[in-house]
């Protein structure tokens, strides 16, 4: 079939992005599922620094690639082998198709299967091969998903099906933010009723992983960013305290407000400078969770000696840690009972053709989640 997509044919290119447009709005073809796959609408996708990295060149991938990886839509057509789908059920994609077979799947960790994080680097979906192409000639699958899209073709190992009453919009945001985030915050950390928590990086995953520290009972929530209209919505959302990263002698003044330091640091900016203030602001015993994803050739160094001295510990975080299955329809309930507001979280609504602007907006601080809707 053909559908229109947004196709990356060259990553880093000039900005502002909507100049230089290396996002081209085509037409291309979509071939139907295979065995165990699903073709699905899509409704809504949100726009995510995951994806800007891919445009920005900041994490390479194959080229072309219809991009965007955090999505919500309709099942269209199942193909051989899947089930327990059928046309008309509401879905979210997950980036990461978990097989259900290897090592890290049997340990109940499936953000971190093998073959689902190889065929995701290569473009390709977990079943082998591409369903996307143009004159002929394959395109690569961002995530196994390539959301930028009308329509998708995706292993049913890349959805969790949800209930009809959730807005696809809000739905879109629980296949990335809200599990990256939220799970950091419960997976990852096990933030604990009456603790201090620090939320570095006030995106979309940083503000869920906010969120998720308020539902999970946190006493204080201290919210840092460089941006002070994302400190201002984080108050509303439930900080306790706000301070921007840029002001002087920053770590020391969160120490002194905290008096040590808090438990649980969760860092989503993805930069060298965001770890090294989490693990600084972390108490003696306290834990710096990182769930953003810095360039490949980013570096960091802290006192070795601290991890004893102080029994410090850093983890990192894929996908909140998350078993999709488990968790998506745990936060969708939360968010029913008004206890996880993710709505709040989307700042701009676009269309498909405006998606140039969007990379933009979001490469200058200037939008949390930004919605595409098809």
């Amino acid at each position: 079939m053909k559908i229109r997509a947004a196709v990356l044919e060259q990553s880093g290119m000039a900005t502002p992005y909507a100049e230089s447009r290396p996002l081209k709005i085509q037409t291309v073809d979509l071939a139907p599922p295979g065995p165990g796959e699903v073709l699905i609408r899509i409704a809504a996708a949100g726009i995510c620094h995951s994806d800007l990295s891919v445009v920005d060149g900041v994490r390479p991938r194959p080229l072309p690639m219809v991009i965007g990886h955090e999505a919500a839509g309709v099942v269209e057509e199942v193909g051989p082998y899947v089930n327990d789908l059928q046309k008309g059920d509401h879905v979210v994609t997950v980036f990461v198709a978990a097989c259900g077979h290897c090592n890290p799947c049997a340990s109940g960790r499936p953000a971190l299967c093998e073959p689902g994080g190889v065929a995701g680097s290569a473009g390709g979906l977990l079943g082998g091969g591409h369903r996307l192409s143009r004159d002929g000639v394959p395109l690569y699958h961002h995530s196994g998903v390539s959301a930028f899209a009308e329509y998708a073709t995706v292993s049913r190992h890349s959805l969790v099906k949800v209930d009809r009453d959730i807005p696809l919009e809000e739905a879109a945001l629980f296949g990335c933010a809200v599990l990256t985030g939220v799970g950091s915050a419960v997976n990852a950390a096990r933030v604990q009723p009456g603790s201090q928590v620090a939320v570095i990086g006030l995106g979309g995953v940083g503000l869920a992983a906010l969120l998720g520290a308020v539902a999970a009972g946190a006493s204080r929530i201290v919210a840092i960013d460089v941006n002070d209209e994302k400190l201002t919505l984080a108050k509303v959302l439930g900080a306790t305290d706000v301070f921007n990263a840029k002001t002087p002698d920053v770590a020391q003044a969160i120490i002194e407000a905290t008096r040590g330091g808090v438990d649980t640091v969760l860092e989503t900016a993805g930069a060298a400078a965001a770890l090294d203030l989490g693990y600084t602001i972390a108490r003696r015993g306290g834990e710096l969770v990182t769930a953003g994803l810095p360039p490949p050739s980013t570096k960091f160094a802290i006192p070795a000696v601290s991890l004893v001295a102080d029994e410090k510990s850093i983890r990192g975080s894929y996908l909140g840690s998350s078993v999709p299955s488990r968790d998506m329809p745990r936060y969708l309930d939360l968010y029913r009972r008004g206890r996880l507001p993710v709505d709040r979280l989307v700042t701009h609504r676009l269309k498909l053709d405006d998606i140039n602007e969007g990379m933009d907006r979001l490469r200058l601080g200037a939008a949390v989640r930004q919605i595409v809707t098809m």
